[in-house]
């Protein structure tokens, strides 16, 4: 009996697998262009998006699926992505503010949001549609004419999970 178990371990062999376990995560925060800007050249030395300027300001909509687990975050230009030889420098301003909303007590994002440098964030702390404006004004030198040309800047936005 002793050589009968001696054999059977000495012959036997352990089985061993890994499996692997998989799974996808899709963000429940999208961001939809709903509004592309256009500058408006009010002077030679400016362009803006402002609508008195003869600009569109750019709207960027958040559909939020799930409360407190996403900021917005949008940077307005601070230099262009494309445009004619610069000789000068050019001097930015731009701001982000809600613009509508589908739950109202989301207008308080305005309120709470915090500013550095060109960028903007808003904790998104309630789920729903909320929509951004993100104006952007560009002024070259001092006093001086943009060249001729086609300019073109970027307003970036992004949800960042928290």
């Amino acid at each position: 009996m002793k050589k009968l178990l001696l054999a059977t371990a000495l012959f036997s062999t352990t089985a061993m697998a890994n499996v692997p376990i998989m799974g996808t995560v899709e963000s429940k925060c999208v961001i939809t262009t709903e509004t592309p800007g256009i500058y408006g050249n009010p002077t030679p030395s400016v362009l803006s998006t402002d609508e008195v300027d003869g600009g569109i300001t750019p709207v960027v909509r958040f559909d939020v699926a799930t409360a407190d687990y996403y900021k917005a975050v949008i940077s307005t230009p601070d230099s262009f992505s494309t445009a004619p030889a610069l000789e000068d420098v050019v001097n930015w301003s731009g701001d982000v503010s809600v613009s509508e909303v589908t739950v109202a007590e989301m207008a308080a994002y305005d309120t709470n949001k915090r500013v550095y440098n060109n960028t903007h964030e808003f904790d998104l702390t309630i789920a729903g549609t909320v929509w951004f404006k993100a104006s952007s004004s560009a002024g070259y030198g001092y006093d001086k004419s943009f060249p001729a040309g086609n300019y073109n800047a970027v307003v970036e936005a992004s949800c960042i999970a928290i």
